[in-house]
């Protein structure tokens, strides 16, 4: 299959999901109870914003399952940056090289659902990272055979590992791998721990800051991808963490950053993510 046919494809793939979650009126509800809680805007500029974020989110998709394959064949030294791809401009943040020459040693990797997030992972692959993403197990198990070891695999290895306990990430982090977790979800288990996002109280994940309390010393990381018109920009930093705040707290103030930047791109809108401490709003 040609570049240029995938991109017709993606551009087809694009148009029709657009019309049928936006007909259909998926997640709408969501976003807009999660809008109104954060921003308090007003119905027009709830409905204005959730087509943005359905026009974001489906461009994405697209670009995942039919494009995909071009971030697995990105070049493995830094110094080739920027790339010039088909039609792409792939570059990295500046600063970000020598963040990423670090993350080849391991560490802790904390990223969000905003943006291209997935391509992030086969991007880093190429460049000689030892990532090993976290995530749960999709159903049926044929899917999840699919995206475990081809959507989520470069040069034959999957990057993927199944949500397990916390001792194998620990194990993960003693051999010198970057772990990865999406981190911007609602916790809705016993060990949740409370945190502050967006202006209201939320449940957040308690394995980073398990992780960060465990092995101090292990570096902590955060990655976005910015995009611009015919460019891809990778950004790469290392978060420090002061001796009386949490894991948490710094990765959620790095994400409201992110979301005030361009909200749209942020897809937790997609999720009840205010549903542990304010159920009633949905």
């Amino acid at each position: 299959m040609s570049r240029t046919f995938r991109t017709a494809c993606a551009f087809a793939f694009r148009k029709a999901s657009f019309a049928l979650l936006y007909t259909a009126g998926w997640k709408r509800k969501v976003v807009q109870a999660n809008r109104a809680l954060a921003h308090l805007e007003s119905g027009v500029e709830s409905r204005r914003f959730y087509r943005q974020v359905l026009q974001n989110l489906t461009r994405h998709a697209a670009d995942i399952i039919f494009l995909f394959r071009d971030y697995k064949k990105l070049p493995q030294d830094t110094a080739e940056f920027p790339f010039q791809g088909h039609a792409t401009t792939y570059a990295l943040a500046e600063g970000s090289a020598t963040v990423l020459q670090k993350m080849r040693l391991g560490g802790i990797f904390l990223t969000a659902h905003y943006g291209n997030y997935e391509a992030i992972g086969p991007w880093l692959c190429r460049l000689g990272i030892p990532l090993k993403a976290s995530y749960i197990p999709l159903k049926p198990a044929w899917l999840n055979h699919i995206v475990e070891n081809r959507m989520r695999a470069v040069d034959g290895k999957s990057y993927a590992v199944s949500a397990k306990t916390p001792r194998e990430f620990l194990r993960l982090l003693d051999e010198h791998k970057l772990f990865c977790l999406l981190s911007d979800q609602d916790s809705r288990i016993p060990s949740a721990e409370k945190g502050t996002f967006l202006g209201q109280m939320v449940h957040v994940n308690p394995l980073p800051d398990f992780l960060h309390r465990h092995r101090p010393d292990v570096p902590l990381y955060i990655c976005w991808m910015e995009e611009q018109p015919g460019r891809k920009i990778l950004h790469a930093e290392e978060i420090l963490v002061a001796p009386d705040e949490k894991v948490m707290d710094t990765f959620n103030r790095w994400l409201e950053k992110r979301i005030e930047e361009n909200p749209a791109l942020w897809y937790g809108w997609t999720h009840r993510r205010f549903y542990s401490c304010k159920p009633t709003i949905y």
